[in-house]
């Protein structure tokens, strides 16, 4: 406390210590709000540096999405039960993995590279399946999805990915809804589509911005994530086991070489490579007992 008997010089000094404390207050302050606006800037131009299709990504290869795939095995169950030795489940992860790629990515890559061709893809997908209980699972996980973008996708501007610009995602949107209300309109009509999986699934990523590695990694990976989902309720596998499977370097590499065979393969050329597969799913519902449609 200062008195009224302190020395006028006395009182300069504190005046001019409490000014110098003042100033190195401010200059912390300053330095403060400096760096929280830089932290706030630095991550808001990181948010923006995400493009929509990381979005989209996250939402497509969400367990969660409703398409039914939990519901098939993809011919895994009529393997078990059918398998004449010890069933090798890598084995049949990889040849599973190469059979769809061969069968069915030309007609995602198709799709995605032009929409507008969806309703002769889909025609002639349906044409190259020669499978029943196949064709089955294809047209419910097709309508499934053709339902999701409907109900919840499709009023969302999907802008800024690595599918190009946002006229060829608006472009595709048309094309899906076109299809889409094709496959609704009553009484039906004559060239009602099936509505099949692979290349909705093309035309459904081309609208929502993914490029075409993405889309390509994603239906793969997706397939093998449902082909290690139905182990695990066959109670072939543990989950902490199906996810070490699906981490493994041997099933990204099987993945990117699918990817790289198919890349530039018309759908003219476009098959099964692994016949038995057919077979085993063929003799699905010869089963005495079940627990999944496929």
């Amino acid at each position: 406390m200062v008195g009224e008997g302190t020395d006028p010089e006395c009182l300069r000094q504190e005046i001019a210590s409490l000014e110098i404390r003042l100033r190195d207050a401010e200059a912390a302050l300053r330095r403060k709000t400096t760096a929280g606006d830089e932290e706030d800037e630095e991550a808001a131009a990181a948010a923006r540096s995400l493009p929509t299709s990381h979005h989209a990504l996250l939402l497509l290869s969400d367990s969660a999405l409703p398409l039914g795939t939990f519901a098939f095995s993809c011919g895994l169950e009529s393997y078990l039960v059918h398998a004449r030795q010890k069933p090798d489940l890598d084995r049949f992860l990889g040849l599973s993995l190469r059979s769809l790629a061969a069968a069915a990515l030309p007609y995602v890559l198709a799709a995605y590279r032009c929409p507008a061709r969806l309703g002769r893809l889909d025609l002639d997908y349906d044409a190259s399946l020669l499978c029943a209980v196949a064709r089955r699972a294809s047209v419910a996980q097709g309508r499934a999805l053709l339902g999701v973008w409907g109900r919840a996708f499709a009023g969302v501007s999907w802008r800024g990915g690595g599918g190009g610009d946002g006229g060829a995602a608006a472009a595709a949107a048309e094309v899906l809804d076109s299809f889409r209300a094709r496959l609704r309109a009553s009484p039906p009509l004559p060239d009602t589509p099936s509505a099949h999986y692979p290349p909705l699934w093309g035309a459904v990523s081309r609208a929502m911005s993914l490029s075409l590695p993405q889309t390509a990694h994603l239906f793969l990976f997706n397939h093998i994530k449902a082909l290690l989902s139905a182990a695990v309720r066959a109670s072939v596998m543990g989950p902490y086991q199906a996810h070490a499977v699906l981490a493994a370097e041997w099933i990204q590499a099987v993945i990117w070489e699918a990817v790289r065979r198919v890349w530039k393969v018309e759908v003219e050329d476009a098959g099964q490579v692994v016949p038995v597969l057919d077979l085993y799913q063929g003799r699905h519902e010869l089963l005495y007992s079940r627990i999944f449609n496929s």
